[in-house]
């Protein structure tokens, strides 16, 4: 069992030939309106990977909460610990995709960026019954600092994905982190350095870990992941080559992929190899979300790399 404690945000997708400047207005070629924000990818991805999922989210009683109700329920997630008020709305992102994949994000936290520690606390059980506890920053810090303090607090692995990177994250979580999942701009902004090639990805990864963390996975797109437990023990994971047409949600794909595979006990580079295929497979498709793929797809999938 997995339990992810995020965001939830109603995804607002416009595709455009290019992503425009500032000032400047651009004719989309086609508009979609469906489930995103990272916790819920994240959760949809493991779910559909084959795992059980709860979600600790907060969500508005609006058309937009109900958007989301839905998509978890069809996803079999449990939403038992997911309050629902109505004091805020529910979060919205509006996204930018132009021909070449690539994107640009504003997010709305809404309900989910309100998540007191108590709403988190009162998950404890499940919590503490989990396989593994998700998390990243796009939710209240408090909500993040109790996820992880409860994990700790009964020896449940923490993955924490420090996304979207902002300066004032809690670091005293840091030590209580199982795997940290950066991309190479999150990673560098946590290390204070630019990642311009393998190199300085490792130098990134030992600064991290300097500050903590158990295990370090950058993921660093087209050229694959990086896995840092020491400056003795480390290896670079190659990429799949896929055609990708969107890239929003892929790193939620991957860490959903990722909680799913230590789950089931996989070891660490076999575990980055699934969440790579589970990220392959999601930029080939449109959305977030709905983008996530099924567990034979994604068997199938490796299964043609050999």
């Amino acid at each position: 069992m997995i339990t992810v404690v995020g965001s939830f945000v109603v995804d607002l997708t416009s595709r455009a030939p290019h992503i425009p400047v500032p000032g400047e207005t651009v004719l989309g070629r086609s508009f979609r309106l469906g489930p995103g924000g990272k916790g819920s990818n994240q959760a949809v991805a493991a779910a559909r990977a084959g795992s059980q999922v709860n979600m600790i989210t907060k969500l508005g009683d609006d058309e937009f909460g109900a958007i989301a109700v839905k998509s978890f329920k069809t996803n079999g997630i449990n939403i038992e610990y997911t309050p629902i008020t109505k004091d805020h709305p529910t979060g919205s992102a509006q996204i930018i995709v132009d021909d070449a994949g690539e994107n640009v994000i504003v997010v709305t936290l809404g309900a989910c960026g309100t998540i007191t520690r108590e709403e988190v606390f009162a998950a404890e059980e499940v919590i503490k019954n989990s396989a593994v506890v998700v998390t990243q920053l796009e939710t209240s810090r408090e909500a993040v600092i109790a996820s992880v303090e409860l994990a700790n607090k009964y020896n449940v692995p923490v993955i924490f994905n420090p996304a979207p990177y902002n300066d004032d994250y809690p670091r005293e979580i840091l030590p209580m982190v199982t795997y940290a999942t950066p991309n190479e701009t999150e990673a560098g902004f946590m290390a204070d350095l630019k990642i311009i090639d393998d190199k300085s990805a490792l130098l990134a990864a030992l600064k991290i870990k300097e500050m903590g963390v158990k295990t370090v996975i950058i993921t660093l797109g087209k050229r694959g992941c990086l896995i840092y437990l020491n400056a003795d023990d480390y290896t670079f994971v190659p990429a799949f080559k896929v055609d990708a047409v969107d890239t929003t949600g892929a790193g939620d794909a991957f860490n959903g992929g990722f909680a799913h595979a230590i789950e089931k006990g996989i070891d660490i580079k076999e575990a980055v190899r699934y969440a790579s295929a589970v990220a392959a497979i999601s930029v080939t498709r449109f959305g977030t979300a709905p983008a996530m793929p099924t567990e034979s797809e994604i068997n199938e999938f490796i299964s043609k790399q050999c």
